[in-house]
């Protein structure tokens, strides 16, 4: 890639190695490389998005730190661009790269929804809380057209289970009207990723998901529809908007949120070559100190994979940010209120469905 030259849109700068293929595949693009050369524009940005034919939908989560037991993801890769994304390295489990390849190489599960029906028929599985997303937002920008969320939503809402949805897109109130019945039963909870108030900072960080007015406005009409709804200043990267926590704390609090949780940004696998690139290019006068302040957040290294640390950190600088939410906390979401979803439903209209057999 040109060194001078700045990809608009895109989070990632370049195309990275996938690391389970390196010692055995040499990816090249003779014919894309013999168009450039005769001068013809050749649109290496172009998002393609691929069908796949998984046989199972439901993940079973083993991570001890993360809070949800399942999760359920319709897409892989994720248009949104956010360049800390830890979901970047899965991409690699597929054959691409975590960098270029994750915002631009969309598989799509089209039969998602037909094997969630699957799964929840099953005489064996007892409900628990299904994540949508988890791995990759299941409202980024395809899903305007594909709809297989909003499919996804209908299912559950047919066999009264309950779903968690994790997202920074405000096209999930296209879906406002099954949210509110899933709602009716406590069926529901959203939990909405805002990482700064800047508009500027989101464009660089996250430049493909819904302005920061949007997602305040989809906080605002979510509470006004009573569905409970957690925000998310996920991650947290000192000097980019670690400064932003009480100030963010007290918008989303006066917009309707029920409570706040964070996580400080780790740059694991491929994703600290990525973005310390990508700091190259967009804040190059505070690169290293940027660095330097996640690094103190984990032990001198960029990652710390360790269960209970990963995501919270340890030092000095994540003490900091720990005492910060503490203080929005109490003075923000002193109610401190908690979602339980309602899992018997599910479990009492399978027992009824299965009667009539």
């Amino acid at each position: 890639m040109n060194s001078k030259r700045y990809i608009k849109g895109r989070g990632a700068q370049e195309k990275s190695r996938n690391r389970f293929l390196q010692n055995y595949h040499e990816m090249r693009n003779d014919f894309l490389n013999y168009c450039e050369k005769e001068g013809e524009h050749i649109n290496i940005d172009k998002t393609t998005f691929i069908e796949t034919f998984p046989k199972t939908i439901i993940n079973k989560v083993t991570s001890p730190d993360v809070g949800m037991l399942y999760s359920l993801n319709p897409y892989q890769g994720c248009e949104h661009g956010c360049v800390y994304c830890y979901a970047r390295n899965s991409h690699e489990y597929w054959g691409y790269g975590a960098g270029l390849d994750f915002e631009s190489k969309i598989l799509v599960k089209k039969n998602a929804p037909e094997l969630l029906e699957k799964k929840l028929q099953s005489k064996k599985w007892r409900a628990y809380p299904i994540s949508l997303s988890g791995n990759t937002d299941c409202y980024q920008p395809i899903e305007k057209k594909l709809e297989i969320t909003r499919k996804l939503l209908e299912v559950f809402l047919k066999y009264r289970y309950p779903v968690g949805i994790i997202t920074k897109n405000a096209l999930l109130l296209r879906d406002l009207d099954l949210l509110s019945e899933l709602s009716n039963y406590n069926l529901v909870s959203v939990y909405l990723s805002i990482t700064t108030l800047t508009e500027e900072t989101r464009r660089v960080l996250e430049p493909r998901t819904a302005s920061i007015q949007k997602r305040l406005e989809t906080l605002e009409k979510l509470n006004t529809a009573g569905i409970p709804t957690n925000v998310m200043m996920a991650p947290i990267i000192p000097s980019i908007n670690s400064h932003e926590i009480l100030s963010l704390s007290k918008e989303v609090s006066t917009r309707g949120a029920t409570s706040i949780g964070y996580t400080i940004v780790r740059l694991n696998g491929a994703i600290g070559n990525i973005f310390t690139k990508w700091l190259t290019h967009t804040l190059p006068d505070r690169k290293d100190k940027i660095l330097h302040q996640i690094m103190e957040c984990h032990g001198g290294s960029l990652n710390n994979n360790e269960f209970g640390k990963r995501m919270k950190g340890s030092g000095t600088m994540a003490d900091q940010i720990h005492q910060l939410f503490a203080i929005a906390r109490q003075k923000y979401f002193p109610k401190n209120q908690k979602v339980y979803l309602n899992c018997e439903m599910h479990e009492s209209y399978k027992d009824g469905q299965l009667r009539l057999f």
